[in-house]
């Protein structure tokens, strides 16, 4: 199949949220996409701009690319949580059919501005756009948020935001965190629910990893319509490796290293698949 665009994905027959993953080499790739292809749903393959950095635009693009067109199910590839309007650019020219302007760490009036620059550069280009109002705490790669920074997204500036910009998707900041969760997660879903009700294009939701069943099913129930996972895919990564040198500390093969990494990925890409379907 080839590259699908977000809002390809979102005008598609598909009830629940879109589960979007990021990877950052070929083992998460091929664990996203094996996850996906047996439960024959489409799926976001997503990357940030620390990921970039990590792999190069060029080879993420690349695996990207190849995952959708070998791939059994529609496949968008999104640059996520990306501050750098250049990189943006570079991506689009690259293949990506999605990005995401994360301006949320500036005012309201800047925010907007940048914002609606990306949507006129890339709507121009067929790729659609995210962007993120309010600010979601915990740690993204090379974004750092302090809890005393994160404030939720307010929704008479949303309605405004979304107006002005014509932005096709709002990551909305209603209480999620990226990361590992410290103690209890606590979502404002009575917020998630007015957002809904005041906006009309597809609401995301960051900070998907740690979040306890019954919070990811009522937001999904909400209206959520693409749900972002990280954390779980890394914990299960490392985690696996650490237990395959444990049980043979002279392993010295990466294939037989990393494929048991592959099916721990999988399986938790599986999981928040079944678990985000209406």
């Amino acid at each position: 199949m080839a590259l699908v665009t977000l809002n390809e994905l979102f005008a598609a027959d598909y009830a629940g949220a879109i589960c979007g993953f990021d990877f950052v080499n070929l083992e998460t790739v091929k664990a996203i996409m094996a996850g996906a292809e047996e439960l024959g749903t489409p799926v976001i393959l997503m990357v940030t701009e620390g990921g970039v950095k990590y792999a190069g635009l060029d080879y993420i693009a690349a695996l990207g690319k190849v995952a959708a067109e070998k791939g059994k199910v529609p496949v968008a590839l999104h640059l996520d949580h990306c501050t750098d309007f250049d990189l943006i650019i570079q991506a689009i020219k690259a293949g990506f059919t999605s990005v995401m302007i994360d301006a949320s760490h500036l005012p309201f009036a800047e925010n907007l501005k940048l914002t609606k620059e990306v949507v006129r550069v890339a709507h121009a280009a067929g790729v659609s756009v995210e962007a993120e109002l309010g600010r979601i705490g915990g740690k993204e790669d090379n974004i750092q948020v302090k809890t005393a920074e994160a404030f939720m997204t307010d929704p008479e500036e949303a309605v405004e935001f979304v107006t002005a910009t014509k932005v096709d998707c709002l990551a909305v900041a209603v209480g999620p965190s990226h990361g590992i969760y410290k103690g209890e997660p606590n979502l404002n879903l009575a917020l998630l629910k007015r957002l809904k009700s005041v906006l009309d294009i597809p609401l995301v939701l960051h900070g998907g990893s740690g979040l306890p069943d019954a919070v990811v099913k009522e937001v999904v129930a909400i209206g959520v319509r693409k749900f972002n996972v990280w954390t779980e895919l890394a914990v299960a990564h490392t985690d696996t490796i650490r237990a395959v040198l444990k049980e043979e500390p002279t392993l010295y093969d990466p294939r037989s290293l990393f494929k048991p990494t592959v099916e721990a990925m999988k399986a938790v890409v599986k999981s928040k698949i079944l678990l985000t379907q209406a």
